[in-house]
This record gives C-alpha cells, structure tokens and sequence, in this order.
C-alpha cells in the first residue's frame, strides 16, 4: 500500500551490511523474528542478539548472514526505536534491600531488579505492577520501580490492568504530568476570549452517550438574515492546555489513544484535563476549535469558517433523548434538533452517492453489576441520533483535510496527519467476489469506484436474507486498515479524498496534532514536521494496540458471562472458519465460542474448504458455512484463556443433519475405527 514505509537499506563497507526497521515478535521458546513491512521474509535473530530489545518493539536490525540451508535472513537487534511496553504485571522476590521481580509473561521479558527504595510498599510475594527505570547496555537486566501493588482478591481488576499492560499502556501518569494538569488554572483568562471568535449567545449543545463525562464536540444552530443556516462544529482546544515540550504532552503521546474497557475508561489525558478543563459540559464558558458552516436548506455548503472559539453550550442531550425527540417531533430544541437530522441525512445520501460504503455495524456492551461482574449483555444500534453527529463530524473532518492540503512548503505538501484507508487488497477482494456470485450477486472490479457501488448493492439487497450476516463479515474482512500518515491517498471507505481526524482532542493524539499543524496554517506560518511520518507510525500502532486490548477485555467479559451457562444450548451463526473448527457467534447473547474440529470426529472427517468459507464432511458431505445458523452447547469458559468453547449439537433439519446418510456415515466410521483396532 502507498502509505507503508519502505524498508531502510544503508550498506557499511564492502560486505554490504543491511540495516531494517521493524517490529520485534518474540515466540514462546525465546527466539525472535524482525517483522519489516513491505518484507516477505521476517529476519531471524538469537535471544543474545536482542541487545535489551523487548516483544513487540520496534527496533533496528543488522543483517549478518543468510542461512544457506533454509535461505532466511539472520539478524542482531542494534537499536531499540520505540518500545512497545514499559510496565510489567508479576511478583516480586524480596532480599533485604533489594527484591527481584519475575514476571508473568515470558516473551523474552527479563527478571527486574528492585532497590529498597523503590518497593513503594510491596510486601514479599505481592503481584505487582513495575516501570523499568534504567537498562545499562552490557547489563542483562534491567532496573525497575513499583508502580502500584494489586489486589490478589479482585481477579477482574487484575485481569484488565494485565491486559493494558500486556497492550503497552501506562496504568498511571508520571507525578510530574499530574502536576501540570493541577497546575492549569480552571477559570478562562479575559485576553485569551478576546483573541478568539466569540460565539457564546449562539444556540450550542452536546449529544453524547449517557454514561459519557468527556464531552468533546458540541453544535450550533442559527439562521441567518441571508436566508442561510450556520451550523458551527465546535471541538474542545485540548492544544491549548497541552503544548509540545511538556511531561502532559509527552504522557499524551506515549498512549495516543484512550481506551475504552467494558468496565472502565483509561484516558489518554488526566482527568482534571479530559472530564473538566477540556469537556464541553453545559452552562460553562469553553474554549474549542471550530469549523462554522453556512448552509443552504439543501445542504449546500456556501461558507466555512475554521478557528479559535470560546462556546456556552446550552444543553447536554444523551444520544436516546435525541432519538426520541427525531421520533416524537417533541422536545426542548426539537425545531433544531429536526433540522440538523434532515440536513445529517442529506449529508449521508450524497456520501453514499459519491461512493462511500454502506457497512452498518452493532456494538455490543455489557451490563456490569457493582463489582464489574457482567449481568447482561446489551446490543446498541446506531440510530439517526448517531448518524446525526456522525455526518457533522464527517464534515469538520474532511473539510479541515481539505484546507490544509493546499498548503505547500518548500514546494511540498505540508506535513499532516491524514487518516487515510486504501483500496481493498485483491487477494482477499476476489475469492469473496467469487463467493458472493453463489448468491447472485455481481461485482465491478474494474474500479475502487465499480467495487464500492457493488458493495452498496449487495449489502442493500442482501437485508434480511439468511446470507447478510455472512456477506458482511466477508466483505469488511476484504477492506484495508484505516491508519494515520502524512501520504495523503484518500478514504476509500468514506469516498473522501481528503480527510484527518479534527472532532476528539481528548481521546486522540492524532487530533491535538491535527489541531496544531491547522492553527499554524491559520496565521500563516506553516512548519513542516520531519517527525510526522514517525509520529503516525506510533499514533497508529497504539490505535491497533488500544484495538486489540479492548478486544481482549470484551473476551474476557464474554467468558466471564458465560460461565453461568455451561450446559446450556444456544442457537448460534458460524461467524469464522478454521482448519482446526468453526466459531459461532450466540445469536441470544452475541458471545463467540470455538467448536473444536476434533469435536465432530465422532460425526465426521471435516476439511477446510477456503474459497468457501466452510467446513467439509469427507463421507457425509455436512458443511459448517459462516452465516450458516447451529445449535451449540456451552462446554467450557476458561478465563484465564480468555477462551469458550462450544459443542455442536445435531438438530432436526440440519443441513445433512439427521438422515440415512448421516447415519450410514457414523457406522462406516464405526467400523473403520473396528477394522483399525
């Protein structure tokens, strides 16, 4: 893809030594692999070659040798870039004045040495959470703090910090950050209101989750003598409170993101900054970053204002109370809450038009009871309400990109974080093209445009049909990862070919960048950044990270649920196929357990049949297809594992289920295990 790095080549004398960048993945026997993008090959390096360098980060590699017998790169690590994880879950061993620290995971993590005076009153065997604080380069291991000390009892608590930690994310801020934050005053100063736009008596209001407390977007509504409307797009100016050069900035950018876990928040700001200074809470003066549009009752953009603001929201909606008042026409500002959803839907019929896809998603969250235990499981749809926001965000998103990109230094485009989204990869497009013509359906693949029309296609005439589950999983299977980089090659999946993250400062780096490089623009001294490509590199891997942890917690949560249920039967879709079994998704509490292959031995001999995303019975012909519709029971939740599994349960009507063939294939089977015995 265009905006992936190039590997780093540089060659030391005559042998031509080769230096890389990449990503260490360290294996459960201790040896390593540099995985460099744009590389078939990963390099192979030795346990005493990691030179400090840790699972999971990103370092700098020597090429040595090449294996002649099995023609692999060999490398030694000669420089660690970024690291992936600073703190460690695990226990401690206490000496008099200095204690070891062993920790959980192997990975190639070393032991710790712990001086006295960084016990932070850990006790002698405490499972702890520790910072490493210095790693001399001829020593084997490095020194270490304790962080904080866990509570043994609270076994879910645990088990999220371990699965921030393990993802690379701090648990708390440096003292120092915390000082700063403490620091900024809460009142706005008069001379900083005067330097902005003033836009206080003007109708503004936030619409966010109910359980929300960082409120960073909020809208204007009021109609002009002209005969226009102007709808202002306000985002909290988290720039100004967090400046580049400070310990808050740097805590910021080392996370990147927040993350969102079923039973907690770990925000990428201190609290005092995220839930008080910066959030758009009502009945206070605000400082945001603004873009103000003036727009015709069609929803043609005329004018468009970007800048500083200071905001005085009137009203805090949560999402269902604006859903209601799109539904009932009654409500307080239902004139204007009517007429921004109208306009929203205008917005989303051209972005369709224009060949954004049309892939429509749930989210599935948990009700917890007061000790963080799962009781329920709660399936949200995104409603007009959502899509409301959504398409203004949209807006002030592409239309900051869009500015900015006419920006040229040096006669180069102006450094800047886009987010951007690449065509789909055509080894993963055409099978599934393949496979949705069993369905009828026909795709144009002569262009990302013909792709995205037929995407829209399907997905509208595949509603309510028994194969939408499975289409649709498919095909967002075959889209390209969203990512950050300075290498502007548009959005595919929102059809825009400019577009950056501007709406939510408080929860991602990307955007207080975003909000930086723009207000350079605005006074006419634009700087270009030759850390910005790093700086997207990092901003997207702690996204991916952040991804995969509140994936984890998810799983956790899911097992943690079904534990009340072992025994039980459940109809479920078959949301994934394997050589080694099928997962199916419960269709009652949405939660994802494996069917293990050997499972179905006693049925049949199954194989996998890529291009048709199933499951093969060799003598019964019995296909476990995704989207396909079974009956499982609940067999095991292992929440160590973090894993369920399930046993498939044969009904009556199954496909190849209950009949002669089945029968005459359990017996043959039968007598093939008589013969062999």
């Amino acid at each position: 893809m265009k905006y992936k790095n190039n590997p780093k080549t540089k060659s030391k004398s005559k042998s031509q030594v080769h230096t890389y960048e990449g990503t260490l993945d360290v294996t459960r026997s201790g040896i390593g692999y540099v995985i460099v993008e744009n590389q078939e090959k990963d390099i192979f390096v030795r346990p005493q070659d990691f030179n400090r360098a840790l699972h999971g980060d990103r370092v700098k590699v020597n090429v040595t040798r090449h294996n002649p017998k099995t023609g692999k790169m060999e490398g030694e690590v000669i420089d660690v870039v970024e690291r992936k994880q600073t703190e460690f879950i695990g226990r401690l061993e206490m000496n008099t004045d200095f204690a070891f620290f062993i920790p959980d995971k192997a990975k190639g993590t070393p032991d710790m040495y712990i001086p006295a005076d960084k016990f932070n009153g850990a006790q002698n065997g405490d499972r702890v959470v520790v910072r490493i604080t210095e790693w001399e380069r001829k020593t084997k291991s490095p020194n270490g703090e304790v962080v904080s000390v866990l509570n043994a009892a609270d076994e879910n608590d645990m088990a999220m910090k371990q699965i921030l930690v393990d993802a690379g994310f701090t648990l708390e801020f440096d003292d120092d950050a915390m000082e700063e934050a403490a620091r900024i005053p809460d009142t706005i100063d008069a001379a900083e209101i005067k330097k902005r736009k003033d836009v206080r008596d003007i109708l503004t209001f936030t619409i966010d989750p109910a359980d929300a407390k960082d409120f960073d977007d909020a809208i204007s509504f009021r109609e002009l003598k002209n005969g226009l409307y102007e709808i202002g797009v306000h985002i909290a100016d988290v720039s100004h409170y967090v400046e580049p050069g400070t310990v808050l900035n740097d805590n910021a950018y080392s996370r990147a993101t927040s993350v969102y876990l079923p039973d907690r928040v770990l925000p990428m700001l201190p609290e005092h900054i995220s839930n008080v200074l910066c959030s758009l809470r009502p009945n206070e003066d605000k400082l945001t970053f603004s873009a103000i549009f003036e727009i015709t009752s069609r929803g043609d953009i005329k004018n468009c204002w970007l800048g500083r603001t200071v905001i005085h929201s009137n009203h805090r909606f949560t999402y269902d109370e604006a859903q209601q008042i799109i539904e009932t026409k009654e409500g307080i500002y239902k004139d204007e809450i009517i007429w921004l959803n109208e306009l929203a839907k205008t917005f989303r019929k051209q972005r369709f038009k224009n060949g954004a896809i049309n892939f429509s998603s749930q989210e599935v969250r948990f009700t917890l009871d007061e000790n963080g235990k799962p009781v329920g499981i709660v399936v949200k749809e995104s409603k007009e309400a959502h899509q409301l926001i959504e398409e203004f965000m949209l807006l002030a998103n592409r239309t900051v990109a869009e500015q900015v990109g006419k920006i040229k230094v040096n006669k180069q485009p102006l450094p800047f974080p886009y987010r951007v989204h690449d065509t789909p990869d055509e080894e993963k497009l055409l099978p599934f093209v393949e496979f949705a013509k069993k369905f009828g359906h026909r795709f144009d693949t002569k262009s990302p445009a013909g792709i995205a029309a037929s995407f829209n296609k399907m997905l509208a005439e595949v509603q309510g049909k028994p194969e939408q589950h499975v289409l649709e999983q498919l095909g967002i299977r075959t889209m390209a990862k969203a990512a950050y980089t300075p290498e502007n090659i548009g959005h595919y999946g929102l059809g825009f070919e400019n577009y950056c993250h501007f709406t939510s400062p408080i929860r991602r780096y990307p955007d207080i960048m975003v909000h930086r490089v723009l207000q350079e623009v605005l006074d006419g001294h634009p700087k270009a950044d030759k850390k910005m490509g790093e700086k997207c590199l990092h901003s997207s891997a702690r996204e991916r990270a952040a991804m995969e942890a509140e994936r984890a917690a998810n799983k956790y949560k899911q097992v943690e649920f079904m534990q009340q249920y072992i025994g039980d039967e459940f109809e479920g879709v078959i949301s994934g196929v394997a050589a080694f079994g099928f997962w199916v998704e419960t269709v009652l509490h949405k939660c994802e357990g494996l069917v293990s292959i050997q499972s179905l031995l006693d049925y049949d001999d199954f194989r996998l049949i890529e291009t048709e995303y199933c499951l093969t019975g060799r003598r019964s012909g019995k296909t476990f297809r995704m989207g396909d519709k079974v009956w499982v029971k609940a067999i095991s939740a292992d929440l160590g594992k973090r894993q369920l599994d399930y046993e498939w349960i044969l009904k009556p009507g199954d496909n190849g289920g209950n009949g002669d063939h089945a029968r005459k294939a359990r017996s043959q089977k039968s007598k093939e295990g008589r013969k062999r015995g």
